[in-house]
């Protein structure tokens, strides 16, 4: 037995690697303590580093850590000459990069480097972008990497067009790379801007970045990073905030506003009457002060006169936009809205050249399924084609790829009907500009959810008939001018956002899930409501719901059961 080596036991082993972790523990408390001890007493020198370290090099990823090198560099600032401060950051970058190798995606590691590099005399910038070379090649999707990157090219001034070539150089490496397809997507803007088109790109631009990024999903066409970049580049540009519609109600007397994104109305927002400004408190219906898509205000009846024209006029402050509108004698309300027949609302209006490009692109995608029938990304781009190309005529086409898209990924079928139901909903909104009334029918179309509400606001009758929708959304407060809402045979069940609509007379909620009195609650703030509906409801089937409905409902004349 003598000379052979001794093989130990799993328990022995176990027992060897316990005591190794109670000792580095022992360590780690003990070297933590004695840190924080010296940070309380004030004692930030070169020791607090070297207790630093020993825990940092471990796990890079101790905040509180981070934060003490930092305030102890602070703290050695003031004392030392700028050349041994160079001395101690050259070490502490050197000591970053041990930690990044322990954890390149430390998110601590990453900050402490930035700010080390904010304060460093003389940075070598051409060092870091190599640094950063050298992470990606190990890791393409290391997004600390990544946001480290833009910070040393912004500091260093780096040409964005050769920023962009290295996006180019990775992707063509390989495809599926959402990092470098998003940082693409920053950078282009600000090379080549649209000047019509705020945050998008230059048609030929457009036209290259559509070849390339067709390359990418024929290459592999289950890859998700080039689909998305595809989707970008298909996007709307980000208007900024204007004013939608202004709306003056003699019976108010009231004026409100819709603006196209939601925003917290304080003094910002400016009433004329007749090139006067009036004081007026500006309020969001549901009663919450948040920010909102529709504000009303009222006004005292002495700047309403029936017998005299008046002109209204709101003014936004710090975004230099406004919008008239003139109330004629006689008249009980006057209105103005932005979009005028013909706009384009949902998409985009496009030149000759680009819409050659995107039916190209659609034809390209159409090939594609045919060979990959069962691709969601290809499927869910030629819809989006459909709608930036023409939402109407393509109307019929894009709900029977909705349908395949389903079949091939029900997991996300909740998703699909939503983002249908919101291109229904744009379409109907469309024919209704175009038809310029102030009715629309949404009715079997299968909605599960309702959009675009601020688009509504002047609508007197809805259609929501016979589809699926499971609750009224809470921004229905919007409807100010609603008189007629049918909702029949869907599966509502609460009605929260019923409350508030002061012009509803008619509300038919035949066939729906309604089980309690007492979810109708929301109705005794509709004070002009005079006929309601519940024919097919389970609440209709309780023997004492008559009387409870009228207790509850006073001022309705007509309760059909």
């Amino acid at each position: 037995m003598h000379g052979r080596v001794k093989v130990k036991t799993s328990l022995e082993q176990q027992e060897v690697k316990r005591k190794e972790r109670e000792k580095k523990l022992q360590l780690y408390v003990s070297v933590t303590q004695a840190v924080l001890h010296k940070r309380e007493i004030g004692e930030l020198d070169k020791e607090a580093l070297e207790l630093t370290t020993q825990i940092l090099s471990l796990n890079p990823d101790f905040a509180s850590l981070w934060n003490i090198r930092r305030e102890v560099f602070l703290a050695l600032g003031a004392d030392k000459s700028d050349e041994e401060m160079r001395s101690l950051y050259l070490g502490e970058l050197s000591f970053l990069e041990s930690c990044l190798r322990v954890n390149p995606k430390s998110y601590g590691t990453w900050y402490h480097r930035c700010w080390i590099m904010k304060h460093m005399p003389e940075p070598d910038w051409s060092r870091e972008l190599t640094l950063c070379n050298r992470f990606l090649e190990i890791d393409e999707r290391n997004f600390h990497c990544w946001d480290y990157r833009r910070f040393v090219s912004q500091s260093s001034h780096v040409q964005l067009s050769d920023e962009l070539e290295f996006t180019t150089s990775l992707i063509t490496k390989n495809f599926s790379n959402y990092s470098s397809w998003h940082y693409r997507s920053k950078l282009l803007p600000k090379i080549h801007p649209d000047p019509q088109r705020l945050g998008r790109v230059t048609e030929n631009v457009l036209s290259s970045e559509l070849e390339l990024v067709q390359n990418a999903f024929f290459t592999d066409p289950n890859d998700q990073s080039a689909w998305f970049y595809h989707r970008w580049l298909l996007g709307r540009a980000d208007h900024p905030l204007s004013i939608r519609s202004l709306i003056v109600d003699v019976d108010g007397p009231s004026v409100s506003v819709t603006v196209s994104h939601p925003v917290l109305v304080e003094n910002d927002l400016i009433l004329y009457i007749d090139e006067r400004p009036v004081m007026v408190s500006w309020r969001a219906p549901e009663g919450k002060a948040k920010p909102s898509l529709f504000w009303v205000c009222d006004i005292a009846k002495k700047h309403v006169s029936d017998h005299c024209q008046h002109k209204f006029k709101v003014i936004w402050i710090d975004e230099g936009t406004q919008m008239e509108c003139v109330l004629y004698p006689g008249r009980r309300k006057s209105y103005f809205r932005e979009t005028a027949l013909g706009d384009n609302i949902f998409s985009l209006e496009l030149s000759e050249g680009k819409s050659s490009v995107l039916q190209r692109e659609l034809q390209s995608c159409k090939e594609l399924q045919e060979l990959e029938p069962e691709n969601k990304w290809c499927l869910l781009t030629i819809i989006l084609l459909m709608r930036a190309l023409d939402p109407l005529l393509y109307e019929k086409e894009s709900l029977c790829y909705f349908d395949m898209l389903k079949l091939v990924d029900q997991m996300r079928s909740g998703y699909y009907d939503d983002l249908r139901s919101k291109f229904q909903i744009e379409n109907a909104i469309l024919k209704m500009e175009y038809a310029d009334i102030n009715v629309i029918n949404l009715s079997n179309k299968g909605l599960t959810r309702l959009y675009h509400l601020d688009h509504l606001v002047l609508v007197s009758h809805i259609r929501l008939s016979n589809n699926q929708l499971h609750s009224l959304p809470s921004d229905l407060f919007m409807l100010q001018y609603i008189e007629v809402l049918e909702v029949d045979n869907n599966n509502i069940s609460q009605l929260s956002g019923l409350w508030n609509l002061p012009r509803l007379e008619e509300l038919s909620l035949q066939c729906n899930k309604i089980e309690k009195v007492s979810d109708l609650q929301p109705l005794a703030n509709c004070p002009r409501l005079s006929v309601l509906r519940l024919q097919g409801n389970p609440v209709c089937e309780r023997a004492d719901t008559q009387e409870q409905l009228k207790a509850l409902l006073p001022h309705v004349d007509t309760i059909e059961m």
